[in-house]
């Protein structure tokens, strides 16, 4: 890789998100690493960026959060840092290009994990994944370029290769767009990379390959079974996976199609494994949580939160 500028393909199918995040076992002193600096993070809620905000300050860092505003002010996955002096919170929208860059203004490093998600509402709504994917990334970039920041790190999404043409798929595989969601990504990638290339601003972009664990919202696949199992809702689909989350939940269910999760056929994507040399290489990164022992981590939390759930609707 690239020393400034590149893509890796991190988070394969065996690694969990987990409520710990923090690598105790590492011989890197992360706290010496970050203490004293500020990294923005955007996104900060959600199920990938609550924890790398818990992850930050474990090292020492000072963390900026951006969190998409609502009136009614929740905070989510982050309400328990609410009255730490550690965490600034920004409330906003990446498509406001005035807001952003106040948020970056004096950060060193700038975490980028906004977007909007979910590839069913995509075919819906397209020009919305646009305007927040695309424009919002854009305005990250240009933020991050007019403040100097050290670096700027963009998170992508394996969906933007679509299906495997070859396997594992590693950077050189060609991006397909099949969904609106995808192309978006690819255009958010896209607009994060060129500032390197025209502007030679650090940009590293992250591809995270089948990602769950803990945190994660009903949308995906797993929780969404996980919530079934544990609040004895409707009999589930999706086959292996889903006999593996039974053993997990300690729980007896019967596996069916449903065909309302099913995308159109043009858009399906079978097949997604990651090549994840290139991390392994540059970052030193490995697995370190097994699929078994992550699907019970993470079952062990939807048990103990079944309440964020409705097991019973299909949620986009």
């Amino acid at each position: 890789m690239n020393s400034t500028a590149g893509t890796t393909n991190v988070a394969p199918m065996n690694t969990v998100n987990t409520e710990n995040p923090v690598n105790t076992e590492n011989p890197v002193n992360t706290a010496f690493v970050w203490a004293g600096r500020t990294g923005l993070v955007t996104g900060a809620e959600g199920f990938i960026g609550s924890p790398l905000v818990d992850l930050l300050l474990a090292a020492g860092a000072r963390v900026r959060a951006f969190v998409h505003y609502k009136p009614y002010a929740e905070k989510g996955h982050l309400a328990h840092l609410l009255a730490d002096p550690r965490v600034e919170f920004l409330a906003g929208d990446v498509r406001d290009p005035g807001h952003v860059s106040d948020a970056v203004a004096g950060c060193d490093t700038v975490f980028h994990l906004a977007a909007l998600i979910g590839i069913p509402y995509s075919y819906d709504s397209p020009g919305a994944y646009v305007q927040t994917n695309v424009v919002g990334t854009e305005n990250l970039a240009e933020a991050c370029r007019l403040h100097a920041v050290r670096r700027l790190v963009h998170t992508s999404t394996s969906e933007v290769h679509g299906t495997a043409r070859t396997a594992p798929i590693s950077e050189s595989h060609p991006l397909r767009p099949q969904s609106p969601y995808s192309a978006s990504k690819i255009g958010a990638d896209m607009m994060a990379l060129s500032h390197w290339h025209a502007f030679e601003l650090p940009v590293t972009v992250v591809r995270p390959f089948n990602t769950y664990g803990p945190r994660q919202s009903a949308r995906a696949v797993i929780p969404t079974i996980l919530a079934q199992l544990h609040s004895g809702a409707r009999e589930i689909s999706i086959g292996d996976l889903a006999r593996a989350l039974i053993a997990a939940s300690g729980r007896g269910a019967r596996v069916v199609t449903d065909t309302g999760r099913l995308r159109p056929s043009g858009s399906e994507v079978h097949r997604l494994l990651s090549d994840n040399s290139r991390a392994r290489d540059w970052a030193g990164w490995e697995p370190r949580v097994s699929l078994e022992e992550g699907l019970k981590r993470t079952s062990e939390w939807v048990a103990d939160n079944v309440h964020l759930f409705a097991p019973e609707r299909y949620q986009v």
